[in-house]
């Protein structure tokens, strides 16, 4: 997770438990296919400030984080809901993303951790398997819907973060050879892509004894910038395909300024945790193999911390301004891609939907704008909330709407259009001229229960706006949740309205539905689409 600027007198979470150095022979995984259009083809690479993929084409990542292996639980969160997990990720596609950052802690990694957490009886396809089992079958039925995959090293421990990317208890070796054992693991896997090597490093102690991250000041102990390097090389070393994904610091100098001292000389221009890369220009990460840095800045408003710039009389005008400073001067000058890791707000401040909406009008629209992964789908993050909301399963629609614009959906994932387009009048066609087709697929079953997916294709030659799906079930099976659409029942029918970020479903498109229920497993009876048989 993400903590406030140093500035707001950030807490230090100093880790405990005691973690060997874990190295890891290979694990067999079945790769899943390389993604082809939204996430592009093959294993992606830089050029100047754009991220490209196998054949040369620009690549926009427009994804989500989904936290909770950096936790206790040691595995995603959300898996307690009545939502199966491959629903939500269905869902996450469905809504326009395409890549997927995953925090993990060190501890989830270690030979005999465990999992908790899970709902068995929604997910009994999860039971007994560990952290990383999990991590394999998400990262498999991902690249399954087109998404890519950032793995990003959250914490040492599930204790908290850590403003150097070691601690007394878990050393440097062991974040690297933890690193080379994933990039070994999913070697010849292009779901995965890269390495986000550590979150947020950050300032500790008061100037002139600073304790924390610093960049370009040459201390090996402290120069994230050097430490960069040594993990990237390392991982380049054994997956020379993947991205290495650089986050910034808080303060260069790697410690707080003494505002008590009447010195304004020594008090330094800080920025939010793992947001800070002012001095990547004149100190940059020097990769081993060429065209793989990616710069990824954190990036937050109000309900993180009320930085000054958000009360300036000129505010929002000034958010350009300090962006470029920050950050946005790597991409503007071509030097590098940015791939904003973390960025979100409750929206509870009115200031913070402002900051959002002129924060993706600075990334830009389209395939050439920056990339970015929204902090996050998780509705439990204290200080952000997220996309979901608490039943795992329904959206925040004031922040999908915010934005839907720049979401390049991953080919699969059945999402809208990623440009905006000039809003008009909504054809209404009421039913598809020249049929549809369906198919129904049992995802999982429990006892009292099961999980379907139901796909059904506009076989027509025109769109159908809105659309709306119908089947039926026999007597005494009831919906339980539903995803992708609207769904409800009523009596043994069940209906699946088009959300309102997919109205319309084009000439020889499909939509997949998924949905659990109550009750024994059952096919769907006869589909409908607009009241025509499928």
């Amino acid at each position: 997770m993400h903590r406030p600027t140093a500035l707001g007198g950030a807490l230090t979470a100093l880790a405990t438990a005691a973690a060997g150095v874990l190295v890891a022979a290979a694990v067999s995984t079945t790769p899943a296919a390389a993604a082809v259009g939204g996430t592009g083809t093959g294993y992606l690479h830089t050029s100047g400030n754009k991220i490209v993929d196998s054949t040369g084409a620009t690549v926009r990542l427009t994804g989500i984080n989904w936290f909770g292996m950096e936790t206790d639980n040691k595995t995603f969160h959300g898996l307690w809901s009545s939502n199966p997990w491959r629903g939500q990720l269905d869902k996450m596609a469905s809504l326009g993303y395409n890549t997927l950052r995953i925090p993990y802690s060190n501890d989830a990694l270690k030979p005999g951790a465990t999992a908790s957490g899970i709902n068995d009886f929604v997910n009994p396809d999860l039971v007994g398997l560990s952290p990383l089992q999990i991590l394999d079958k998400v990262i498999d039925y991902a690249g399954g819907k087109g998404m890519r995959v950032i793995l990003d090293r959250h914490r040492p421990t599930a204790a908290g973060q850590s403003p150097l990317w070691y601690t007394s208890t878990v050393s440097e070796a062991t974040w690297i050879n933890d690193w080379k054992m994933l990039a070994q693991r999913y070697a010849g896997n292009p779901t995965v892509i890269g390495a986000d090597l550590h979150n947020e490093p950050h300032a500790e102690g008061t100037n002139p004894a600073a304790t924390g991250a610093c960049w370009g000041c040459g201390d090996t102990a402290r120069d994230w910038r050097l430490a960069a390097e040594r993990a990237g090389n390392a991982i380049l070393g054994v997956q020379p395909n993947w991205l290495i994904f650089v986050e910034g610091v808080s303060c260069p100098s790697g410690g707080l300024s003494n505002v008590w001292d009447g010195d304004p000389s020594n008090d330094e221009d800080c920025g939010w945790w793992g947001g800070n890369l002012t001095k990547a220009k004149d100190f940059p990460v020097r990769l081993n193999v060429a065209n793989r840095l990616v710069y990824s800045p954190h990036e937050y408003a109000t309900s993180v911390y009320r930085q000054t710039w958000f009360d300036a009389p000129d505010y929002p005008a000034n958010m350009p301004a300090i962006w470029d400073k920050y950050w946005g001067y790597l991409h503007k000058q071509n030097i590098a891609p940015i791939m904003m890791g973390e960025f979100g707000s409750t929206l509870a401040d009115p200031k913070d939907k402002v900051w959002l909406e002129n924060l993706m009008a600075y990334t830009g629209t389209g395939v050439n704008g920056m990339s970015f992964t929204y902090w996050s789908w998780n509705p439990n993050s204290g200080d952000t909330g997220g996309i979901a909301l608490d039943d795992w399963t329904n959206i925040n629609t004031t922040k999908q709407a915010i934005l839907q614009p720049y979401l390049i959906p991953p080919v699969g994932g059945g999402g809208p259009s990623p440009t905006p387009t000039t809003p008009g009048p909504t054809p209404t066609t009421p039913a598809p001229t020249g049929g549809c087709t369906a198919s129904y697929q049992q995802v999982n079953a429990w006892q009292g229960g099961f999980q379907g997916e139901l796909t059904v294709k506009n076989a027509g030659t025109a769109a159908v706006n809105p659309w709306s799906v119908t089947w039926a079930w026999p007597s005494g099976v009831s919906l339980a949740s539903g995803w992708n659409a609207t769904v409800t029942q009523s009596g043994t029918t069940v209906t699946a309205a088009a959300p309102d970020w997919s109205r319309s479903l084009a000439a020889g498109a499909s939509v997949t539905i998924g949905f659990t229920a109550n009750g024994a497993a059952s096919a769907s009876g006869t589909v409908k689409l607009n009241g025509t048989a499928c």
